[in-house]
């Protein structure tokens, strides 16, 4: 094995990702091994580095590296409005997530960089008999530098357990929007796909780049233990989009003016923007019934925040999008 081979192995998110669960409660009964493949060997245990510099007048991806299933390619700069913005599609060479998967993503911004990142489609977390999935990002935006991490949704299968751990370390003259969107899974595919997961456990913190906490905010989901279709839980809706906006102060109250709360039943919709705690950024929050809606929603969030904080608009969507 070659040093910057070991080195990879190594990575503190690489490390975290396969410790994750393990001290988990929401996991304790489920450490058990795939009788199939252990879990994080090889293979199982996913890596993705990608590092944003800026060089003259455009962002460039100067940094990355890549471990199977976790795959990227190469930046593109498909976006009109912002053409100096790399954009970076992560791919799963496994075409989902499967049990005892171990799977980390560090992402860095330079100084005055910028860069967006998504997923090739819905990530899909398969069924489990056995175990669990993991997922670590560790995301870094230096002074003045721009992220956008927008994933499309995951949907969770029957009986899958997924933990996933996003820590974000940003300066604070940097900006940062985080997006997750869960579905309640194949509720089409068969009347126990609907909230039919064991365990969805997923924490989102922020701090400054001199280790100073911003936020935390932790969700688990149990729907086999307490239904989730409460009120002040899922209330009967299907779909959940959480967006974080690490920016400067200067910028919330504009955006916040643009977010009317929305709560509207017969429509299948409900939204709202708040402020988290530190002046650090804002948070919004959609449920719906529909994934389209729900992500109509979420680019509507996403275009506000990009039009008052850098003065530019998204470009129309894509039609396959």
């Amino acid at each position: 094995m070659t040093s910057q081979s070991l080195n990879i192995v190594n990575t503190p998110s690489r490390l975290r990702a396969h410790s994750l669960g393990t001290d988990a409660p929401e996991l304790s009964q489920y450490q058990d091994e795939p009788p199939q493949m252990q879990s994080g060997v090889e293979g199982k245990s996913g890596y993705l580095r990608l590092g944003f510099e800026k060089r003259g007048n455009r962002s460039v991806l100067a940094d990355m590296e890549r471990r199977v299933p976790s795959l990227v390619q190469r930046a593109l700069y498909w976006d009109e409005e912002m053409p100096e913005l790399p954009c970076v599609t992560m791919i799963s060479t496994s075409g989902c997530v499967l049990q005892g998967d171990r799977l980390a993503t560090d992402v860095n911004v330079g100084v005055g960089a910028c860069g967006h990142v998504t997923t090739q489609s819905a990530t899909k977390v398969h069924s489990m008999n056995a175990n669990y999935a993991s997922q670590i990002q560790c995301l870094r935006v230096e002074e003045n530098g721009y992220l956008e991490f927008m994933p499309d949704p995951l949907i969770p299968h029957r009986n899958a357990r997924f933990i996933t751990d996003t820590q974000i370390k940003i300066h604070p003259t940097a900006t940062a929007i985080y997006c997750e969107i869960l579905m309640s899974g194949r509720k089409y595919h068969h009347a126990d796909e609907r909230f039919g997961f064991d365990v969805y456990s997923s924490r989102v913190s922020a701090e400054n780049l001199e280790g100073r906490e911003l936020f935390v905010e932790k969700y688990i989901l149990e729907p086999k233990k307490e239904s989730l279709d409460a009120i002040g839980v899922m209330q009967t809706f299907d779909v959940f989009g959480n967006v974080v906006l690490l920016t400067p102060k200067e910028h919330h109250d504009r955006i916040v003016a643009r977010i009317p709360a929305l709560f509207d039943m017969p429509a299948g919709l409900a939204s709202g923007v708040t402020r988290l705690p530190n002046d650090c950024g804002l948070i919004f929050k959609v449920l719906g019934n529909d994934s389209g809606e729900v992500k109509a929603q979420v680019r509507e969030f996403w275009k506000v925040a990009r039009e008052e904080i850098l003065g530019l608009t998204l470009q129309p969507q894509f039609l396959w999008r």
